[in-house]
């Protein structure tokens, strides 16, 4: 079955950076788009950014210039590299694919912008 794992999350000062990344098995990695959504408390999850099997990235505004996603198909992995950080980028991160009309997520991990 498809699994996803993030990692990388934490606790970081407005202005920092943190490197998010994906580990995914049970898919054709290479053939699938790849998403990071988020979700802040009391709020809709939302796409962060996503990117295809070829590596064409797409950004939600709030995030572009700032955020970058990458991938190795080698590896099965999708990354998230996040600087510039906000306090409005707090919340969960989730890793995201949709595989045969479904759509799956890993359990997230946390992030949190305060000084």
């Amino acid at each position: 079955q498809v699994h996803l794992v993030e990692s990388g999350g934490g606790l970081v000062q407005p202005g920092g950076s943190l490197r998010l990344s994906c580990s995914a098995s049970g898919i054709n990695f290479r053939l699938y788009t790849m998403n990071w959504d988020r979700q802040a408390t009391e709020k809709q999850r939302e796409v962060v950014a996503n990117i295809t099997g070829g590596g064409t990235a797409n950004y939600a505004d709030s995030v572009k210039g700032r955020f970058t996603i990458s991938r190795e198909n080698v590896w099965n992995r999708v990354f998230l590299q996040m600087n510039s950080l906000k306090p409005e980028d707090t919340g969960a991160y989730y890793c995201a694919v949709r595989f045969r009309g479904s759509a799956f997520w890993g359990r997230g991990t946390r992030v949190t912008v305060d000084s």
